[in-house]
């Protein structure tokens, strides 16, 4: 039988031949109005972003100007993803990279740098651009201090619109054979919509472009309005500024959309449902704005936006049932009474336990799989016991083998239980006393509230 003629890509040279070259896809599982609308697949990048285009245009330029020069250190401040295309290509490239990051970013992306080698400095998110500990001013400090150093300052940088001008605006423009009638952006350092506003102005000066911006940043304020918006926080990543970065060129922006933190997750963990697309949170806010914008057309457009980043990052947050409901984003069904503080249910088989059976190195082994300190003991589906580190730590201490021993043998058999009509002050009290509250309906193990839970609890009230 003779083999099917395929069509392959050729070899590349190395790991950064990769860059660029992203595919489009057209998104048909969301209403979008008269519109048809198109993702550009960014985390296809070897980087998994978008930002891995400006790290090699900006390292490149560096080393032909003469900025850098072989064994010199590049640092830079990031929140996230051009850390990630900068660490890339300088593990391809041999520099050793100090970067600088806020502390809200994700634990994969911190791994992920740490695996590129780079040198990784976490500081503070709460302090405003003129802190000291501020990530772009400790960055600004460690280059000065470094010999050799090269900072890349992506929000000044040219050669970071550049990449855009010369790489991505062409290939949509190709991709979508010159008919683009609108492309939705984000902002983070500006040099992706500075890019494809230098480039489609030129091309296609009808092409419209839109900011999709995270509802507390300024920046959609200063489109719509001419004037900043009002600051505030926000948990979506790489996205978002206080102030118009320097690189940034906004004036052929038409329009802009603040999309809320559970609307771009929301977005983001759809796509991945409905149509396979493992996204990052700042995909979700572009989706999103971009669904708002297709909706509010009376007459048929193409409309193109991007998948920024890839969804891998974010594994532990945004697509973590858990984490979106211990934050609020996701809500379960109210009952008012203490089943509302339980985040972790028991039916749902949502409490990681142990039988009193299990080996004390199981109970361990689980404890540190979920990052929880303690594991109620269930027999016939009844909690009989807790278990905690300090009870595990107390039976193994003298010798190690001891952790082939039953859980029974270091349980604590006293148990705080409390029916789920009970007040929060009850709660209050047990996790006072160093505590869980185990809580139950009748016969039924609903499950624990934990002092993590009751703080859960009361910042969504906040909310």
């Amino acid at each position: 039988m003779p083999l099917m003629e395929t069509q392959t890509a050729p070899v590349a040279s190395d790991v950064l031949a990769l860059v660029g070259n992203t595919p489009m896809v057209e998104v048909r599982q969301f209403d979008t109005g008269p519109c048809r609308l198109l993702v550009k697949l960014e985390n296809q990048n070897p980087g998994g972003s978008i930002k891995d285009r400006i790290a090699m245009s900006m390292i490149t330029a560096a080393e032909q100007s003469g900025q850098l020069r072989a064994g010199g250190t590049i640092v830079e401040a990031t929140a996230g993803n051009t850390g990630l295309g900068l660490a890339l290509v300088a593990a391809a490239r041999n520099y050793p990279l100090i970067l600088v990051i806020p502390d809200k970013m994700s634990v994969e992306k911190i791994q992920h740098l740490h695996g590129l080698g780079a040198d990784v400095r976490i500081t503070r998110t709460d302090v405003d651009k003129h802190h000291p500990d501020n990530y772009v001013n400790l960055a600004k400090r460690i280059a000065s201090e470094t010999p050799g150093a090269w900072m890349v300052d992506q929000f000044s940088n040219p050669n970071n619109p550049v990449a855009h001008e010369q790489t991505t605006g062409p290939e949509i423009y190709g991709q979508m054979q010159g008919r683009v009638d609108a492309i939705v952006c984000g902002v983070g350092s500006g040099g992706t919509i500075t890019g494809l506003s230098r480039f489609f102005a030129r091309v296609s000066p009808s092409t419209e472009l839109i900011l999709a911006d995270p509802e507390g940043s300024a920046l959609a304020g200063y489109v719509n309005t001419g004037a900043l918006g009002q600051n505030g926080s926000y948990a979506v990543e790489g996205i978002g500024q206080s102030a118009v970065p320097p690189v940034a060129d906004l004036s052929r922006v038409k329009k802009a959309y603040s999309i809320p933190d559970r609307r771009s997750f929301e977005v983001a963990r759809a796509l991945l449902r409905k149509g396979g697309i493992l996204g990052g949170s700042s995909s979700g806010t572009l989706v999103a704005a971009a669904l708002e914008y297709c909706r509010e057309q009376t007459t048929p457009k193409n409309v193109v936006t991007f998948i920024c980043d890839s969804g891998n990052k974010y594994l532990s947050k945004m697509y973590n049932d858990f984490w979106m409901l211990d934050h609020g984003y996701l809500q379960l069904p109210g009952t008012g009474d203490l089943r509302d503080l339980i985040m972790r249910r028991y039916h749902e088989g949502a409490v990681v336990s142990v039988g009193p059976d299990d080996s004390l190195l199981t109970a361990y082994q689980r404890m540190r799989m979920a990052d929880i300190s303690q594991v109620p003991v269930l027999e016939n589906g009844r909690p009989v016991a807790m278990l905690d580190e300090s009870d595990v730590l107390m039976a193994v201490h003298a010798d190690s083998n001891c952790f082939r021993q039953p859980v029974r043998t270091a349980m604590t058999s006293r148990l705080s239980t409390l029916a789920a009509t009970a007040s929060l002050a009850d709660v209050y009290s047990l996790l006072n006393q160093g505590l869980v509250a185990v809580i139950m309906d009748g016969e039924d193990f609903l499950g624990l509230i934990t002092r993590t839970d009751l703080l859960n609890f009361m910042r969504r009230r906040l909310q």
